[in-house]
């Protein structure tokens, strides 16, 4: 079974940036597509951003266009996450995912979850 693991929340300011990471712990059919849900309490988990793990595919929900940039690297089964101008709203607690294809990914079906790392903005 594949594992996702992330890293890079914090704590930072508004306008302010991080980088979260997350790696899969190998190559499988089932995390050809990773990106990021978050989900802050009371609330649904929502969909933020993901791409092909081989590069392409980049979706991003509107909220977050302009200002959060997807990325990967094949070699290190690794997609990244680039949040700038963040804003109090973004405060989440942001889920690593993986799907076997973008249309699963954006149907939250067959997905693999890492546990979840927290990103708190201050104002």
């Amino acid at each position: 079974q594949v594992h996702l693991v992330e890293s890079g929340g914090g704590s930072v300011q508004a306008g302010g940036s991080l980088r979260l990471s997350c790696a899969a712990s190998s190559a499988s059919d089932s995390t050809d597509y990773m990106g990021w849900f978050r989900q802050v309490p009371g609330k649904e988990r929502e969909r933020v951003a993901g791409t092909y793990l081989r590069g392409g595919g980049a979706y991003y929900a509107d909220f977050v266009k302009g200002r959060f940039t997807v990325s990967q690297d094949y070699g290190k089964l690794t997609v990244y996450l680039e949040m700038n101008s963040l804003t109090p709203e973004d405060s989440a607690m942001y889920y690593c995912a993986a799907a076997p294809y973008r249309i699963d990914f954006i149907n939250t079906r067959e997905m693999t979850w890492g546990q979840g790392t927290q990103v708190t903005v201050s104002s």
